[in-house]
């Protein structure tokens, strides 16, 4: 039973204040995004906004085809907090460029 002990009060004071030590400086020597990283992600953006023109023009071409043809709830879910958050994203991009230069 003593041995327990100890092991008990080793732990509560060695290993626990040793394993929250480990993880605290891998937390803080964890990479960031980086320059790359940020310019990899604007192009991404920039690309999904052109493929989403893309679609609504297509689905435009196919409505005016097709009578029965009813569009994506994409297409309709035009709705204002989703141009709300797109504002924001390209606000914030806005901003970045701007202290680049």
């Amino acid at each position: 039973m003593e041995i327990e002990g100890v092991m008990a009060i080793g732990a509560i004071f060695i290993g626990l204040p040793w394993m929250v030590l480990h993880y605290m400086t891998k937390w803080k020597t964890a990479p960031t995004i980086t320059a790359d990283d940020e310019v990899l992600l604007e192009e991404l953006y920039n690309l999904a906004k052109r493929l989403d023109e893309r679609m609504d023009t297509v689905e435009r071409l196919v409505a005016t085809d097709d009578p029965a043809f009813t569009p994506a709830r994409r297409m309709i879910a035009d709705q204002e907090r989703d141009n709300e958050q797109l504002r924001e994203l390209e606000k914030l991009m806005l901003e970045k460029k701007g202290t680049r230069s």
